[in-house]
């Protein structure tokens, strides 16, 4: 599974969108309507998703949460986070 599908399943499943919406340029307040809230939700379960995969402490940072606006931005971050620790 690739990092964009495993982040999909996981917007699809905390947020209940349409998995053809979640597209690596949908953004998460505009295109998918996620409150501050549900992004909030979303970071923490990119934390535990990754962390079972990996078997590693994965921690997203506040100030790194900020950046991260679409789908694209979430999955180019955690591939970058994987590459660093030589996981992907």
């Amino acid at each position: 599974m690739t990092t964009f599908e495993r982040v999909k399943s996981i917007i699809v499943e905390v947020l209940g969108v349409d998995p053809e919406k979640v597209t690596p340029e949908a953004s998460f307040r505009d295109d998918l309507e996620a409150d501050s809230l549900d992004l909030v939700e979303l970071i923490m379960a990119f934390e535990d998703a990754f962390r079972e995969d990996y078997g590693q402490e994965i921690e997203i940072s506040d100030e790194d949460a900020k950046d991260i606006r679409t789908v694209g931005d979430a999955v180019a971050y955690l591939d970058k986070l994987l590459k660093e620790r030589g996981l992907a």
